[in-house]
């Protein structure tokens, strides 16, 4: 189970390996902030709060954008963050805006 909080809302959804916590999120009805879905934009910044070892490895897009520092402290992009395999997975949507 996936549990995104967006702006507003908080959804639980099921899991799905191969999906960004961003598309997962858009077809849940989240309003998870984004802009580009690419990486350059970061507004779909988000902190996973648990579970962050079933996500992909960090992109070369989020190392440019965010950084070992906020990478280490659990910050990933919604967009670039692909669930890899079946597990808890809590996260919000923090955008520096």
């Amino acid at each position: 189970m996936i549990t995104l909080t967006g702006r507003t809302l908080t959804k639980t959804v099921e899991s799905s390996v191969g999906q960004s916590l961003l598309n997962l999120a858009k077809a849940s009805g989240v309003d998870w902030q984004y802009n580009c879905s690419r990486g350059t934009c970061a507004r779909c910044r988000c902190y996973v709060e648990e579970g962050g070892e079933y996500l992909a490895e960090s992109t070369d897009a989020e190392w440019d954008r965010l950084g070992p520092d906020e990478l280490d402290a659990g910050f990933r992009l919604g967009c670039q963050a692909v669930v890899e395999r079946e597990g808890k997975i809590v996260a919000k949507n923090k955008t520096y805006f």
